[in-house]
C-alpha cells in the first residue's frame, strides 16, 4: 500500500479555482447537456479539483507533454492536464461529451483550446491511425507518451491492455480504477491478487499503487473504492510481438486453471503431457509450479523454450 494519503472531497477553497470544474459546474454542465451518468459506460465524473491536480502531479505531467486521456467525460481531468501545459488527445465514446469538450476547455482555459484534440471513439476500438501512430521510424513514435485517465470500472483492464499494445511510445502514466482492479494490476507473483492482468501489465513496465481516492470525489458516488495506479515503461521491450502473443496465451491458459499445476494447465498451448514437461524443464520452470508463482519473465522463458521445440 502506498504512503500517499487518501484524498477527501474538497468543496471550497483555493483549489476550486475557475480553471477547473467543481461540483456545481459539473452538475450544471451535465444538466445542460442532458447527460445522466450511466453504469453501462462506467461513468463516474470527478468533481474535486484537489484530486484532479493530485492525479496530474503524480502522473508527472509537464508542460509540452503529449498525454492521452480515456473517457474525459465532462472535462474535469482534461482541464487539469491542460492547466499543467500539456497537450491532450482525449478519447470519448459519448458523442455529446465529445462534441462539448472543446467548448468547455475554451471557456475555462482559453489559451489551452489549441492543445486539445478529441477523438470520438470507443477506447477499445481506437486505432493507431487515429492517434497518428502509423508509419515507421520516427513517425511511429509521434503521438501520446503519457496515459492519464479515470478508466471506466467495467472495462478498465481491456482498455489498458489495448492502449499498452497500441502505443509503444507510452513512457508512463497514472490511471484511476476500482480498488480491487488496481491491486490486481500492481500485484506481484505469490500475492493473492496476482493474476492474468498482473502478469500482462508487467510485460510493459513497472506498476504500483500511488494513492487512494475517496468515493466522495465522484458524481454519482460509486459503490466501490478507487485507487491510483502509476506506470513506468521498461527501457526496452521484453520480447518481440510474436513472443508477447505466445506469452500472453500461456498466461491465459495458466490462470484459467490456476489451481492446477503448470504441467496440466499449459497442455492446451504446449501439447501433450510429455512435451509440456520438457518445455517447462527447458525453461527452468518446475512442472509442478502453479500460475501465481511465475513472473512474466518466466512465462516468456516458457514461450521461448516452446518456440525452439515446434
Amino acid at each position: 500500500m502506498s504512503d500517499e494519503p487518501s484524498v477527501a472531497a474538497s468543496q471550497e477553497g483555493a483549489d476550486s479555482a475557475a480553471a477547473l470544474l467543481g461540483p456545481r459546474e459539473v452538475r450544471e454542465l451535465a444538466e445542460r447537456l442532458g447527460v445522466s451518468p450511466t453504469k453501462k459506460l462506467g461513468q463516474n465524473f470527478v468533481i474535486d479539483p484537489n484530486t484532479v491536480r493530485k492525479i496530474v502531479r503524480l502522473a508527472g505531467v509537464q508542460a509540452g507533454d503529449q498525454v492521452i486521456e480515456v473517457g474525459p467525460g465532462l472535462g474535469s481531468l482534461t482541464l487539469g492536464i491542460t492547466e499543467a501545459g500539456a497537450n491532450v488527445t482525449a478519447v470519448e465514446i459519448d458523442h455529446r461529451l465529445a462534441a462539448e469538450l472543446p467548448t468547455t476547455v475554451s471557456q475555462m482555459q482559453p489559451d489551452a483550446a489549441k492543445r486539445l484534440r478529441v477523438i470520438r471513439s470507443d477506447a477499445l476500438e481506437v486505432t493507431a491511425e487515429q492517434l497518428e501512430l502509423a508509419g515507421t521510424g520516427e513517425a511511429a513514435q509521434a503521438g501520446p507518451e503519457i496515459l492519464v485517465a479515470n478508466l471506466p470500472y467495467n472495462v478498465s483492464v481491456p482498455i489498458l491492455m489495448h492502449l499498452l499494445e497500441l502505443i509503444p511510445a507510452l513512457r508512463g502514466g497514472l490511471v484511476m480504477v476500482q480498488a480491487e482492479v488496481g491491486h490486481r494490476i500492481a500485484a506481484g507473483p505469490g500475492s493473492k491478487e496476482y493474476g492474468s492482468p498482473s502478469a500482462k501489465a508487467a510485460w510493459y513496465g513497472e506498476w504500483r499503487i500511488a494513492g487512494t481516492v475517496s468515493r466522495r470525489i465522484f458524481w454519482p458516488v460509486p459503490g466501490v473504492d478507487s485507487v491510483l495506479v502509476s506506470y513506468e515503461r521498461r527501457g526496452e521491450p521484453r520480447g518481440t510481438k510474436a513472443e508477447r502473443q505466445l506469452t500472453f496465451e500461456l498466461v491465459n491458459a495458466a490462470f484459467a486453471q490456476r489451481r492446477k499445476m503448470l504441467r496440466q494447465a499449459l497442455q492446451p498451448v504446449l501439447g501433450q503431457l510429455e512435451q509440456t514437461v520438457s518445455v517447462l524443464e527447458a525453461a527452468g520452470v518446475e512442472p509442478t509450479a502453479r500460475a501465481e508463482q511465475l513472473s512474466i519473465v518466466e512465462f516468456l522463458a516458457i514461450a521461448r523454450a516452446h518456440a525452439l521445440v515446434i
